[in-house]
């Protein structure tokens, strides 16, 4: 008799113990799927898109002279906020961001175009389009000639598309689902020069950890 009830209690606890060890892995298993889930999750509500890069070197400046374009759209369904431009692995100031994000003036065509150089003035600054020839913008609030603060691109002369109304940043650009906006930038001074004309350089947009590099040709200016 006595046997058999010690054994009856082994067998009790073998089976309470792999019961608890089942149901630990289950648990484990479980908690590494959800995190799992969460990452994946965290990964495509943060996404954005960038389009058109395009990097410009003044040709006879010493100081090297240099800007960029580039187009940028929320592809993910969170509000992002693009907070870093890296040229050659230099930030750009925000102070040398010029941002145009309203969705009535950065339109899909606008978002699309091949960004225009207008030119440098005083060898520094991007010139307004009207400056050198384009149409005074309507959509703009006023006639920014010699205004610094902001500079107006107008991407199809005498055509339809609204002109840019591009506003000097003083930090991160907020973008919603779906919107997009479109980045003039000047690198700080000696990141390029007339030398790096043809090379091929990288140049990075990110949103807080998203973003990637994309290898850009420099064009001459």
């Amino acid at each position: 008799m006595f046997p058999r009830t010690s054994n009856r209690k082994a067998i009790s606890v073998v089976l309470t113990t792999m019961i608890i060890l089942v149901a630990s892995v289950v648990l484990g298993t479980g908690v590494v799927i959800y995190g799992t889930s969460l990452f994946q999750t965290g990964a495509q509500q943060e996404e954005i898109v960038t389009q058109g890069i395009r990097v410009w070197v003044h040709s006879t400046d010493p100081t090297g002279v240099a800007w960029g374009a580039a187009g940028v759209r929320n592809s993910g369904d969170k509000i992002i906020s693009v907070d870093n431009i890296l040229v050659r692995g230099a930030t750009v100031p925000f102070t040398q961001w010029f941002v145009d994000s309203n969705q009535s003036r950065v339109t899909s065509e606008n978002f699309q175009s091949q960004f225009n150089n207008t030119g440098f003035t005083g060898s520094t600054n991007m010139t307004d389009s009207f400056d050198s020839g384009g149409l005074i913008s309507e959509e703009c609030p006023s006639d920014f000639a010699s205004d610094v603060t902001t500079i107006e691109i107008d991407q199809d002369g005498a055509g339809s598309r609204p002109t840019l109304c591009l506003l000097q940043a003083t930090g991160p650009t907020s973008l919603t689902t779906g919107q997009r906006m479109v980045v003039y930038f000047k690198m700080p001074a000696g990141v390029l020069t007339s030398l790096d004309s043809g090379s091929t350089i990288s140049v990075s947009i990110f949103a807080g950890k998203t973003g990637a590099p994309t290898s850009v040709t420099v064009a001459n200016n």
